[in-house]
């Protein structure tokens, strides 16, 4: 507990010298707590490198206050204001993990050897009692089981395992029972049971790796499959002396080792972010995040992680607005659901701050902090980046089609030879300090690798600032877009409507442009303030209105404009 200074009530009461104080029995930092609030309660509050493991925040107002370098394991600020707060060299996780999860993986453990030294007794006093047709079928039952399942699982995932599991089963056990009827369902139970096993296992692996290290995790999952493999051989003793005693122990073993093997593969796989056992993943983390740091539903814009420790924190519906991840490390261990964090390539992005080449296309990364990043050559087609953070990016040659750029922080980002075919820009979208020397108006083609470049003339480039005044007028312009048998008669008399009938809007063409065989695109100059929908749709019901006249009216009306 940190000292409360000597003079600090006695100096900051002055503020109203009618206040009589009277000796009370108070704790010390309840007392330290309430005169700094007295004392500045704008003041940002500074936690830097205390030892706050399991204390609460839960709903309180910290916008701003500095935790780097905190030790915060185990530390609740669920629902706080936690904007612009630094968590710069912080540590999350779990305040007592060994206390949590060391007796599930002792039960794990004795239940992994009183199972399979079970499954081995009981399939080896069977077999051996059993006639060898009978046990054929048992041992052909299990083998078709668990050989389907661990193929399709490692080719096509978890989930599609377990529906090939069943199917091939169900035509397994239909066929054996065919043969004999108690001999095929005891296969196809030892099987469930061993595949059952495996996905248990698994979930275990998955939890050990994201509540501790992966190297010790490693270790102790050789020490459980010597251990196994001790206890089948044990299991299989009693059926040496018998002729088929050693397949017997050597079945047990390849089960036992393979049902191991898998669950660690599984286990780690998930961790990893592999889509194919995203379900273990999810259970693995949600029940490693239990206890550990909680920021969830929190409002985390603008704050800082730069370098934290964020194993086991829970991030789920956090306001991630603008928030720092540079250099973070253990985020793949936390929880992450509903978030852009979700994606294993957005969150190494928002890691390393480099991206270049890679494919973010129809991504959802609304508000993210990539200012530096290095975007160089990526991707970003029907991308929403809208109020996202791109202050002092490279963007060199990125394609930007289609892409929300709606509140998109631009400044001081490197722009040359991007690629903006149909982005949407808004009047909030700053391109304050755009380094650009020129930029395509249209995606490469292998017939023209730089289409519609500007500006036109390839000798000339943009000078500073000067794309800002390029791209600028497109924001206020009133775009009418004509795809169904033009008439240019009928575009020039309604148009000429429309600006008379609305002169606050200001309208005036700034530009005319062909698309296609017959559609044209109609840009005029608006003020700021117009509804330029009002305007579109009182255009266009006269524009249809003048189509729609005979040959005769519509001469007699040209004459009279």
């Amino acid at each position: 507990m940190e000292a409360c200074p000597e003079n600090a009530i006695a100096e900051h009461t002055n503020f109203n010298r009618n206040i009589v104080l009277q000796p009370v029995k108070v704790h010390t930092e309840a007392v330290c707590n309430i005169t700094l609030t007295l004392i500045s309660p704008a003041m940002p509050q500074d936690f830097s490198h205390q030892n706050l493991r399991g204390r609460s925040f839960k709903g309180q107002d910290l916008a701003g206050a500095n935790f780097s370098g905190a030790d915060i394991r185990s530390t609740d600020f669920t629902g706080a204001n936690l904007i612009g707060a630094n968590f710069s060299h912080a540590k999350a996780g779990l305040e007592k993990r060994w206390g949590i999860y060391l007796p599930i993986a002792l039960f794990l453990f004795v239940g992994l050897l009183g199972v399979f030294s079970y499954i081995t007794n009981y399939l080896g006093l069977l077999i051996v009692k059993t006639p060898l047709l009978e046990s054929q079928i048992i041992a052909c039952t299990t083998f078709i089981l668990l050989t389907t399942f661990f193929i399709s699982t490692i080719s096509q995932g978890l989930e599609t395992g377990l529906k090939v599991f069943t199917f091939i089963g169900g035509i397994t056990i239909v066929f054996s029972a065919g043969i004999k009827l108690v001999p095929a369902f005891t296969g196809a139970a030892t099987g469930v049971l061993v595949v059952a096993l495996a996905i248990l296992g698994s979930v275990a692996i998955a939890v050990s790796i994201a509540a501790s290290s992966k190297i010790l995790v490693l270790v102790a999952s050789i020490i459980v499959i010597l251990a196994v493999l001790a206890s089948v051989i044990t299991s299989s003793l009693q059926f040496i002396s018998n002729a088929i005693g050693a397949i017997l122990i050597t079945v047990g073993l390849v089960i036992a080792l393979s049902v191991a093997l898998f669950s660690i593969y599984f286990g780690y796989q998930a961790i990893e972010g592999n889509k194919k056992y995203f379900w273990i993943r999810t259970i693995a983390i949600t029940w490693a995040a239990t206890g550990g740091t909680s920021f969830r539903e929190t409002d985390l814009t603008n704050a800082n992680f730069t370098k934290a420790v964020l194993r086991n924190a829970d991030f789920r519906k956090a306001n991630l607005m603008h928030t720092n991840f540079y250099q973070v490390k253990m985020l793949d261990c936390a929880e992450l659901d509903k978030t852009y964090l979700q994606n294993s390539q957005v969150r190494n992005l928002l890691i390393t701050g480099q991206g270049q080449k890679q494919i973010f296309d129809r991504q959802n990364l609304r508000g993210v902090n990539l200012k530096g990043a290095n975007l160089a050559n990526a991707s970003f087609i029907g991308t929403d980046l809208s109020e996202a953070n791109l202050q002092d990016a490279d963007l060199t040659r990125a394609k930007l089609v289609q892409t929300q750029l709606d509140g998109t922080d631009f400044t001081g980002t490197t722009l040359t030879g991007a690629y903006i075919e149909d982005w949407n820009i808004t009047t909030d979208t700053k391109f304050d300090g755009v380094c650009c020397e020129y930029v395509y108006m249209r995606l490469p083609t292998i017939d023209n690798p730089d289409p519609h470049r500007k500006p036109d003339n390839r000798q000339e480039v943009f000078a500073d600032g000067e794309f800002g005044d390029f791209i600028k007028p497109i924001f206020d312009t009133l775009d009418l877009y004509h795809n169904q048998g033009v008439d240019p008669r009928a575009i020039a008399i309604a148009f000429k409507e429309l600006a008379e009938n609305n002169p606050n809007a200001e309208l005036e063409i700034v530009a005319i442009e062909r698309r296609g065989e017959d559609k044209i695109l109609l840009r005029a100059k608006t003020k700021v303030t117009a509804d330029k929908s009002e305007l579109s749709k009182e255009y266009f019901i006269n524009y249809n209105q003048l189509k729609a006249l005979a040959e005769k009216d519509f001469k007699a009306l040209i004459a009279e404009k």
